[in-house]
């Protein structure tokens, strides 16, 4: 995890099935999520806070806070490639995948 300056507020919160660190202003990639490029988002489900003072808020299991954020652009993660092979029963086959997501910046916290 990349360091985090002590006054800087910053939150854990959760969509998709996992957790992710979000800091005003910093883009992050998270699964697919519905809207166009531009759109406004807000996630309800955040789990720590930590404001500039110092103060770190720990939800039971969520806070009463929100998450502001924008769509940056809808994108694909990389190529995965699923190979599966039997020997001596001419059994192989490859399939590839790319997951679907969602590029967000943090506007607000």
């Amino acid at each position: 995890m990349e360091q985090i300056k002590t006054q800087e507020a910053y939150v854990i919160f959760e969509t998709g099935g996992h957790q992710f660190f979000g800091i005003p202003g910093k883009t992050i990639e998270v699964e697919k999520l519905e809207g166009e490029d531009g759109a406004k988002l807000v996630f309800d489900k955040v789990l720590l806070r930590k404001t500039a003072s110092g103060k770190i808020e720990i939800g039971t299991p969520f806070l009463g806070t929100q998450v502001t954020a924008t769509i940056v652009k809808q994108t694909k993660g990389p190529k995965v490639i699923a190979f599966r092979f039997k020997r001596r029963q001419k059994v192989r086959v490859k399939r590839g995948h790319r997951q679907l997501a969602t590029v967000i910046r943090v506007e607000s916290i």
